[in-house]
């Protein structure tokens, strides 16, 4: 019977809530506050973004960002981790999207786009990202600016300058 039982199915993404796993897991990035630790791995058969908390020493859960076939890398973090700014590719095609953790949507932002993307990095208080883009037949950096009217990332009770 204990040979049996040792064949039985785990899923290791959930019984190893740590970080360096029997997985590859790469591409980290820091949030501003230094509490938030985004990273690519390959702990469920596809390259997604999981989100570790360092006060809590535990991945968190990041509902609705990662999605079957479609992969995901290149992440960037605002001040408090609220903003996830990273590549998202469905069918080989790069995309620059935005998860908010706060209202759990995502969105691509540079879709119909014509032009390859990658790298994107997003400001601390959440405003501006840029990612290296290949319009022009080489590598250039775009700065996309997502307005001012946008609920910044800024720790409570900090003043709030409006240019």
């Amino acid at each position: 019977m204990s040979l049996l039982n040792s064949c039985d199915f785990i899923d290791h993404s959930q019984a190893l809530g740590g970080l360096n796993s029997r997985y590859n897991d790469g591409q980290p990035a820091l949030s501003g506050d230094g509490r938030w630790l985004a990273l690519v791995s390959n702990r469920n058969g596809t390259s997604q973004i999981l989100l570790y908390d360092l006060r809590g020493k535990q991945l968190v859960n990041v509902p609705g960002l990662n999605q079957n076939n479609v992969v995901l890398d290149s992440p960037s973090l605002s001040r408090t981790g609220r903003y996830l700014v990273y590549v998202s590719s469905i069918r080989g095609r790069p995309d620059v999207a935005l998860y908010d953790r706060a209202t759990r949507q995502s969105e691509l932002l540079t879709q119909g786009y014509r032009s390859w993307v990658r790298n994107p990095q997003i400001s601390p208080e959440g405003r501006y990202i840029v990612f290296e883009t290949a319009k022009r037949g080489q590598w250039d950096v775009e700065v996309f600016d997502r307005g001012p009217l946008i609920e910044l990332d800024i720790p409570d009770g900090a003043l709030v300058v409006n240019p």
